[in-house]
């Protein structure tokens, strides 16, 4: 019996030790990318670099236009997703058991795994042929379609997890069913649905593929919609293609600014669900 326990024990720390090990292995590769770009990066960051628009080869510039620009596809693209995913993913909870609701999820699982290059060229032959002009508005239509699928989910799950009582208890004193639906059940998941949407936003915001064919970049500060526009994905990728060093150095530092812009949405997401966190 105690030789039997003894190789229980045994067993037991080695999975322990084998876990580990896995863990250490897939977290070094992030560590390895993090501690490469902050040491290639880091020298690059300044005010000047921040706030200027960017020089031509041979002098100092800035990515102002491209920080700028990132704020607005993604601004467009979170007005244009968060209202439809959100009462997407309310109908499928609270029609969960009709067939559209059923094709609808099905359609979400489909749309989740179409590559994000795909959504650009469908993007570009959408709006960007019939107004024969690259647009921020069709890059934020192309993240906005990406955006869908995690919020769409997210808000469909933790709906899922808030007790039919509180529903029961609402339309039992006489609320209207809208009401209740938004006054009582959506805040008491509004925990899942605001981590899921911030999810998605960190997501699409280093999306770089649906951008070429729709919001394509441009070296100057743009606020037209109907224009094209720059992106921090779009100008790390043209600089780092580049042949001249300058311009790689800058990419260096344009991608320390995008992990931590996106490091920082989803440090909110955690903080977000840890304070609002509701146990039923």
């Amino acid at each position: 019996m105690e030789k039997r326990l003894k190789i229980r024990q045994i067993q037991d720390k080695l999975f322990t030790v084998i876990v580990a090990l896995f863990s250490i292995a897939i977290i070094l590769p992030l560590f390895f990318i993090i501690f490469y770009i902050v040491r290639n990066g880091a020298a690059e960051i300044n005010w000047h670099f921040i706030t200027s628009l960017p020089k031509p080869v041979g002098e100092t510039g800035g990515i102002s236009n491209a920080i700028v620009g990132t704020t607005e596809l993604i601004g467009i693209a979170a007005l244009i997703a968060i209202p439809l995913a959100l009462f997407t993913g309310i109908y499928m909870k609270e029609f969960e058991k009709s067939k559209l609701a059923a094709v609808v999820s099905s359609l979400t699982d489909l749309l989740q795994g179409v590559p994000s290059i795909v959504i650009g060229i469908v993007c570009y032959l959408w709006i960007v042929l019939p107004l024969r002009s690259f647009s921020a508005l069709s890059g934020s239509v192309a993240l906005a379609i990406m955006m869908l699928p995690m919020i769409i989910k997210s808000t469909y799950h933790s709906l899922k997890l808030v007790p039919d009582s509180l529903k029961e208890a609402s339309l039992a004193l006489g609320t209207p069913y809208y009401r209740t639906v938004m006054k009582v059940i959506v805040p008491a998941a509004s925990s899942g649905i605001i981590t899921g949407i911030i999810l998605s936003i960190s997501r699409v915001a280093g999306e770089t593929a649906p951008l070429l064919f729709t919001a394509f970049g441009n070296p100057f500060m743009n606020l037209n919609v109907t224009k094209p526009v720059n992106s921090l994905p779009l100008l790390i990728f043209n600089y780092a293609t580049s042949p001249f060093s300058d311009w790689q150095k800058q990419a260096w530092g344009a991608s320390l600014i995008l992990i931590i812009m996106v490091s920082a949405l989803n440090l909110l997401s955690k903080i977000m669900e840890h304070k609002w966190k509701t146990t039923y």
